[in-house]
C-alpha cells in the first residue's frame, strides 16, 4: 500500500486543485500497488492537529478549472514553528507523529517561501517531503515560474484595463495598488500588459519627483489621464536607505494615516501636480477565480513530476521549471531564499524603452 499525504499552505491561489489532481492522476494511473491519499485540512495545521480526510478519486474529478483549494489553507509562520502552541504542543513533533501514525510514504506540500522552509525542516527531520511552488507572487527561488502567477497577472491586468475607460472619461490620474509586499512581479507584468505609465515596485526605489515628471510628460503629449501601478511594498529612495527597524517603525506610523501605500502616493501626486487623483485596489480578487490555461498546464506538469518522483521513491526537493524544463531542486537550496525582480532584466529595460517610468 502506497500512502500519500497532501496539504496546501499559505495564501490561496488559482491552480492548487489542478496541481493536486496532477499528482493523484499520475500516481493512480501508474502505481502497481494500491494507493491511499490523505488530505490535511487548512495547511500545516491539519498535519499538526491530525485533521485530515481520506480522499477518493471523486474528490479530484472536475476540479482542474476550480480556483482555491478543496483542502482549505492557512498560514503557519516558520518563525513560530518551534514555539509550542497555547496548550504547550510541540508543533514539529506533532507533525512527525501524524506522518508516522498514517504510515505515509510521502507528503506533498503546495506552498510558497515560508511553507517551503517548513517543508525543508520536516525533510531534515527524516520525513519524505516534496514541495510544489505555489504563489501568485512568483517569488519562490529556484523556479522560473510558480502556479498562480499567470492567473494573478490576468486578474490584475483586467482591473487596470477597466480603470482606463473611467480614467480617460474624467481625465484623472489613477493609482492602482497591486499585490506584492516584497517583490514586484505581478505589478511589473500586469503594468506592462495594461499599458501603465508608471510602475512602482519594491526592487526599484522611487523618487516622487520622477513620478510627477512622468505624469507631466504624458500630459504635455496630449494624454488626458495617467495610470500609476503601485506594488504594496513600493518604497521611496529615502526610505530604502533607512535601517530595517526604522523603516518598520515608519510603516507603522503611516498605517495610522493611510490604509496602504497607494493612498500615500495618491495624496503626494495630488499635492505636487494639482491633478485629480483616485485610488483603486483589486485586492484579493487577484487570488481568486479560475486558473488560466497556462496555470492549469504548469500546475499539471508540477503534479505529474511530483507523482513520478513518488513512484520512484524520491523526495527532499521542490518541483520547478527552468528554461521550460521540469526539474527537481533540493529543498535545502530553496528554503529561505526570495526571487526578486532584477532591475536590469529585459522586461524592465524594455518597459523603460516604451516610456514607462519606474520613478528611479
Amino acid at each position: 500500500m502506497l500512502r500519500i499525504g497532501m496539504l496546501t499552505s499559505g495564501g490561496d491561489c488559482q491552480a492548487l486543485n489542478a496541481t493536486m489532481r496532477g499528482i493523484v492522476k499520475t500516481v493512480l494511473n501508474n502505481s502497481e500497488e494500491p494507493v491511499e491519499f490523505y488530505g490535511f485540512e487548512d495547511g500545516y495545521r491539519g498535519l499538526i492537529y491530525g485533521n485530515f480526510r481520506l480522499l477518493s478519486w471523486a474528490d479530484f474529478s472536475g476540479i482542474l478549472s476550480q480556483g482555491g483549494t478543496i483542502l482549505g489553507t492557512s498560514r503557519t509562520p516558520f518563525k513560530l514553528i518551534h514555539e509550542p502552541d497555547e496548550n504547550g504542543l510541540d508543533k514539529v513533533e506533532a507533525m512527525k507523529q501524524t506522518y508516522s501514525k498514517l504510515k505515509l510514504d510521502c507528503l506533498c506540500m503546495l506552498g510558497g517561501n515560508g511553507s517551503t522552509k517548513t517543508a525543508n525542516l520536516l525533510s531534515e527531520e527524516g520525513l519524505n517531503v516534496i514541495a510544489l511552488p505555489k504563489t501568485i507572487d512568483n517569488d519562490t527561488w529556484g523556479t522560473d515560474i510558480t502556479f498562480g502567477f499567470s492567473s494573478a497577472i490576468d486578474v490584475a491586468a483586467k482591473a487596470i484595463d477597466d480603470i482606463h475607460t473611467t480614467a480617460s472619461s474624467h481625465g484623472r490620474v489613477f493609482v492602482i495598488e497591486i499585490m506584492g509586499h516584497k517583490v514586484g512581479w505581478i505589478p511589473l507584468y500586469a503594468g506592462v500588459a495594461s499599458g501603465a505609465d508608471v510602475i512602482l515596485i519594491p526592487e526599484i526605489p522611487y523618487d516622487m519627483d520622477n513620478v510627477i515628471k512622468a505624469i507631466e510628460k504624458r500630459e504635455k503629449s496630449g494624454g488626458r489621464f495617467a495610470i500609476i501601478v503601485v506594488a504594496e511594498g513600493a518604497i521611496t529612495k529615502d526610505d530604502a536607505k533607512l535601517p530595517k527597524k526604522e523603516y518598520k517603525k515608519k510603516l507603522a506610523e503611516r498605517m495610522k494615516k493611510y490604509p496602504s501605500v497607494a493612498y500615500e502616493v495618491a495624496e503626494e501626486i495630488a499635492n505636487k501636480s494639482g491633478r485629480e487623483v483616485r485610488v483603486a485596489l483589486p485586492g484579493h480578487t487577484q487570488r481568486g477565480g479560475a486558473p488560466t490555461a497556462f496555470d492549469r498546464i504548469f500546475a499539471t506538469q508540477c503534479g505529474v513530476e511530483a507523482g513520478k518522483a513518488i513512484l520512484e521513491g524520491k523526495a527532499g526537493f521542490m518541483v520547478a521549471q527552468r528554461n521550460w524544463k521540469m526539474v527537481r531542486v533540493p529543498l535545502k537550496e530553496v528554503a529561505g531564499k526570495l526571487k526578486l525582480v532584477d532591475p536590469e532584466s529585459d522586461l524592465v529595460q524594455e518597459a523603460k524603452f516604451m516610456g514607462i517610468s519606474f520613478g528611479d
